[in-house]
């Protein structure tokens, strides 16, 4: 019997509720966690945005399970990372005549977050060899 377009449309409804649920459930300790860092270590952009790709690595080194992706990549990773501040610094460093500063915050955000994704997918699929 097929489904009616009512029955369809709830389920639906509340499959897209319960994801944003989780994706909800992530994003709050991850700005929370921003938001400390950025408080304690006076980093906005660099820490963060190694953090993240290091947990986003080590979570693409893990099976494929939506519901943690969700939770954890796109909540959790999402509020913690953020490109927009740290192209926004180097706008700021570029306007004051700080080449250098935009440059090596360029570099150094880059080249550390290529590092920690590889790290966290190896750190990933080391763990499921197990």
């Amino acid at each position: 019997m097929p489904q009616s377009s009512s029955t369809a449309n709830q389920f639906t409804l509340r499959q897209d509720l319960s994801e944003l649920a989780l994706v909800a459930l992530g994003a709050v300790p991850g700005a929370v966690m921003r938001w400390q860092i950025g408080s304690h270590l006076h980093d906005n952009n660099v820490i963060v945005n190694v953090l993240g790709a290091f947990v986003l690595g080590w979570l693409v080194g893990l099976p494929l399970r939506p519901k943690r992706q969700l939770l954890v990549g796109i909540g959790f990773c999402g509020s913690l990372t953020t490109f927009s501040s740290w192209m926004v610094d180097c706008v700021t460093f570029i306007a004051q005549g700080d080449w250098l500063a935009a440059l090596g915050l360029i570099g150094l955000t880059l080249g550390l977050g290529l590092g920690a994704a590889a790290l966290g997918v190896v750190v990933g699929r080391s763990l499921v060899k197990r």
